[in-house]
């Protein structure tokens, strides 16, 4: 006898706002009828929240299939499966879903899902949604390329986790410039730090780990400078740099972005040009008397320009016929003592020598004006050069020599030794001043950097 096919009676719905609806009365799924002509019940119900998913048992020439049905935004779904255990761990997932409301989820096949769950429970320790992670996974993976993301993450965990400050650049060059202040730097030094470190800030107000050596690099092509002032441009920002790292702004086991940068090579870098006697004198004896101290003081005891003008009157001792630089004006840091020889003696005696030696700084433009005013060039540091100069060729020794002018013996020996004879040494150490000596003047345009002398001086 044929058996009639009966109709499965399911549990009352449930709809969530996702549009899932559980069967109340699937008619397309068919069960073999009971042996006491009952309908079949489900064989089982997975419960989650208030959601309810049964699960229905189909046999066919031996073959059983477990069947659950759902609806999905107002369309009836079934699945079926070949076994118990899977039909319940899908039924589960339309469970919960069906109570979170999130029944586009279902749409995953189940490897999926099994990939979708695993990931949401390694994101749950970070509280992390799945998608910023996959964002930015991607976003790095770009960048890296083909480096191990893991090994880039330690590399950088090592450098830059012990950093404890966040700072922009302006912020920075701001603290940089108060430290010094408090450290006594001289105002000189303070003011070019200013005018070179705030420009830079302005160039890149940003945190000063987003500067690297060939933004930098650029920043310093963009001058119309000679080589030496793009050498000291580059040494502020050095100074910058080295002090961000002394903060823990930068990392510690890494060289900074300028140290990156090596200076420009100076044209005859290592070229020494000095005065003749004949030249010297020619501008000192149409020099007026508030030039004095820059020119004999250069020419004749060959101190540094930076260093004089840290330097007061109160280091010119005429009666033991030294000048004293202490550690702290000398640019090597050591105290060093000069002689004060006849002619320089001749030159300052009669100046007043009170305060500081240099009154402004802006007197050395009026010095290399004067020089291109009598037709003469006016080498870089030729003061100096030429006092080691005729000096070695006075007492020769280097090592005296290199005492006296705060440098090294080979370095006088090397540049300085056979570049004057004795006798030119004698005349440069015998220029004095001439009669009416006091009494120089000329004009001086300091907008245009002209020197204008008398008529009777120009020849």
């Amino acid at each position: 006898m044929k058996a009639d096919l009966v109709q499965v009676d399911t549990f009352s719905s449930v709809m969530n706002a996702a549009g899932d609806k559980m069967v109340t009365n699937d008619k397309g799924i068919q069960n073999s009828p009971s042996r006491n002509g009952r309908k079949a019940g489900p064989t089982a119900t997975v419960k989650f929240g208030s959601a309810s998913v049964p699960i229905y048992l189909s046999e066919s020439k031996g073959r059983k299939r477990y069947f659950i049905a759902h609806y999905r935004d107002g369309k009836r779904i079934r699945k079926a499966f070949p076994d118990l255990a899977a039909a319940k761990k899908e039924a589960l997932f339309v469970a919960q879903r069906i109570q979170s409301g999130m029944q586009h989820v279902t749409d995953l096949k189940p490897h999926e899902r099994d990939n979708y769950a695993k990931a949401v429970e390694l994101l749950g320790e970070l509280k992390l949604p799945l998608v910023a992670a996959v964002e930015d996974y991607v976003q790095a993976r770009k960048l890296a390329e083909s480096e191990s993301l893991t090994s880039m993450a330690t590399d950088y965990r090592k450098f830059f986790k012990p950093l404890t400050r966040r700072m922009s650049l302006p912020e920075l060059v701001a603290e940089l410039i108060v430290a010094r202040e408090q450290d006594g730097a001289s105002k000189t030094y303070v003011s070019q730090l200013k005018t070179i470190l705030n420009r830079f800030a302005d160039a890149f107000p940003g945190e000063i780990l987003g500067v690297s050596s060939s933004d930098i690099d650029a920043w310093l092509r963009g001058f119309k400078v000679s080589s030496s002032s793009r050498n000291s441009m580059l040494v502020c920002v050095k100074v910058l740099f080295s002090y961000g790292r002394s903060q823990n702004c930068l990392p510690a086991e890494q060289m900074t972005a300028p140290e990156q940068l090596k200076k420009v090579k100076i044209k005859n870098d290592d070229d020494v040009s000095v005065f003749t006697p004949k030249q010297m004198e020619k501008i000192l004896h149409v020099a007026p008397p508030h030039l004095i101290p820059i020119l004999a003081i250069g020419a004749f005891a060959g101190i540094r320009m930076a260093e004089l003008n840290r330097l007061s009157w109160s280091a010119f001792d005429l009666d033991r016929g030294i000048i004293e630089l202490r550690a702290g004006q000398a640019k090597t840091a050591s105290r060093r003592i000069i002689p004060i020889s006849d002619n320089l003696r001749a030159w300052i005696e009669p100046l007043p020598r009170k305060g500081k030696v240099v009154r402004t700084t802006l007197l050395h433009r009026e010095t290399t004006a004067l020089a291109r005013a009598l037709k003469l060039e006016w080498p870089r540091n030729v003061l100096r050069h030429s006092y080691i100069s005729y000096r070695i060729a006075t007492v020769k020794s280097a090592d005296q020599v290199a005492l006296e002018a705060g440098n090294s013996p080979s370095v006088i020996f090397k540049n300085y030794r056979e570049l004057a004879t004795e006798d030119q040494a004698d005349e440069w150490f015998g220029i004095l001043p001439k009669g009416g000596q006091w009494e120089n003047t000329y004009q001086w345009d300091h907008r245009a950097r002209i020197v204008t002398l008398p008529d009777s001086e120009e020849s």
